[in-house]
């Protein structure tokens, strides 16, 4: 009779539920609340399992989060409006698993692996569990590849090497994405797979960075795990370990895969709001005592393998007020290999990607670091921090000696120098032509206003010369100084004469 009152349309479940015959296996919903389902029975569900309910309508995924003594807690991934009191719930014993495999590429998923995207259903037989233990020690080697961004900060000042975890941190509107979606922009035609895991963002924010990806010719390469904000936070909370999972499917295939979470701190307040829903004691800022572990459990699974692929993470962590003390900020920072840091200050001048050569540090970064740019990024660090030094006095007025005064000139070209558009990345070798002319001279005689147009004016006439691919060839490897002299000797003299002069 009991079979008879469910709603059992597919034949498989029918099966499988005459063989459960034991209370251990099964359960009565007896309560349910702002998504959070409490249980009677599954007396043997383990802790992250999936179960289904059979409501009147349609059957509905739950994952367990809370084992009691005489009840079950857990959340429904998706809509609880048909489930009711009296539902029947049966365990699937089998911990939470999403789809994988390269049928995924190319398409804008849920976190259940589900398409959200118009182009079909997602056919695969390849599953892997959400939760998984990181690679051990021993499985790892040391990050010794370099993960080219195409921002000319970022890979002469804080680089990445595939394998890292470089967290993303600044408030809210300081290019954040943008760097994560520039990186990914990079990497084509550069055998590096990547999975963008958005949480907690408004639809149209996802919608319009699968739409650049998609007009760059990147998606093909790329998937997107979305679960925005009117998700519920059970889908918000599992979004950043499917797209883990998704990439170490790769990852052990021997791929390289970049992973960007967008953002975490969203993802720990749909945590905290499962947490809290679910009665567990709240610590500090409200957040359960195990929102360390959290993250933690995440970031430990990027790792470069040894003899295999590697997996590199970028987190995004959003301040308020550039408050990097707070609680989940101080918790990642903790996590992770290093930081960029966006600076509203630098936002506001103008000064984009505001990225903070002050404050922001690669701790593995620099040992994958193309060794021409390594060359030459000590030497910029270095003019950088003795600019900042005297920026604040050229502010106040004062008078200054030439000596300071050619310091003062030389910072604001270099800082001007690092700007760079939007959805623009740049290859490290065009990165390395005009950081060597920017630190030996080449600069000198052209104005601060004409640095942009100067780096514009030398990609058009390095790419107008039938030697452009055999110089990248040469460049990638050897600092060729002969030759880069002779490249920048015939530019400078075109640029002052058909530009400064007519300028001027």
């Amino acid at each position: 009779m009991l079979l008879d009152s469910l709603n059992l349309d597919d034949i498989t479940l029918k099966k499988q539920l005459e063989n459960f015959t034991k209370i251990a296996d099964a359960g009565i919903v007896i309560a349910l609340s702002d998504g959070i389902v409490t249980i009677e029975g599954l007396n043997s569900v383990a802790n992250g399992e999936m179960i289904t309910f059979f409501t009147s309508s349609k059957n509905v995924t739950g994952l367990v989060l809370n084992l009691e003594h005489k009840k079950v807690s857990a959340v429904v991934l998706g809509s609880d409006l048909d489930i009711q009191p009296g539902d029947f719930v049966l365990r699937q014993k089998i911990l939470m698993s999403i789809p994988t495999g390269d049928a995924l590429l190319g398409r804008v998923v849920d976190p259940l692996g589900n398409p959200l995207d118009d182009k079909g259903p997602i056919i695969t037989k390849t599953n892997r569990f959400v939760e998984s233990r990181a690679p051990s020690i021993i499985d790892r080697c040391s990050v010794n590849i370099p993960l080219e961004t195409g921002l000319k900060v970022v890979d002469s000042l804080v680089p990445i090497g595939h394998g890292q975890r470089e967290l993303i941190i600044g408030d809210t509107k300081t290019g954040k994405t943008s760097i994560a979606i520039d990186t990914i922009l990079n990497q084509k035609n550069k055998e590096t797979l990547c999975i963008y895991v958005a949480i907690g963002q408004k639809r149209s924010s996802v919608a319009r960075i699968a739409k650049t990806l998609n007009d760059f010719g990147c998606m093909n390469y790329t998937i997107i795990v979305a679960a925005t904000a009117s998700d519920s936070a059970a889908l918000q909370y599992i979004a950043p370990y499917s797209g883990c999972a998704m990439g170490e499917y790769f990852m052990h295939k021997g791929l390289r895969v970049l992973l960007v979470y967008d953002d975490l701190s969203k993802h720990a307040v749909s945590y905290r709001q499962l947490s809290l829903l679910l009665r567990r004691p709240p610590g500090r800022e409200g957040y359960p005592g195990d929102v360390f572990y959290l993250h933690s459990r995440l970031l430990e699974r990027a790792a470069n393998l040894e003899n295999s692929g590697s997996l590199t993470a970028l987190p995004i962590i959003e301040t308020i007020q550039g408050d990097v003390s707070a609680y989940i900020p101080t918790n990642v920072i903790s996590i992770t290999d290093g930081q960029i840091f966006l600076e509203t200050e630098l936002f506001t001048r103008g000064i984009r990607p505001a990225v903070s050569p002050g404050l922001s540090v690669s701790r593995v970064g620099s040992a994958a670091q193309n060794k021409t740019i390594k060359k030459m990024a000590g030497n910029l660090k270095l003019e950088l921090a003795q600019f900042r030094e005297v920026e604040d006095f050229t502010k106040l007025g004062f008078v200054l000696d030439d000596a300071t005064k050619r310091l003062v000139d030389r910072g604001e070209k270099l800082t001007r120098l690092l700007v760079q558009n939007r959805n623009n990345p740049i290859d490290v070798v065009d990165q390395m032509i005009f950081l060597y002319a920017a630190l030996n001279g080449y600069l000198d005689g052209i104005p601060v206003e004409l640095v942009s147009r100067y780096e514009i004016e030398l990609y058009s006439f390095l790419k107008s010369t039938i030697f452009y691919l055999p110089l990248q060839y040469e460049l990638r490897s050897n600092l060729n100084v002969n030759l880069m002299q002779y490249i920048l000797g015939l530019f400078q003299e075109y640029f002052i004469y058909y530009i400064v002069k007519k300028l001027v």
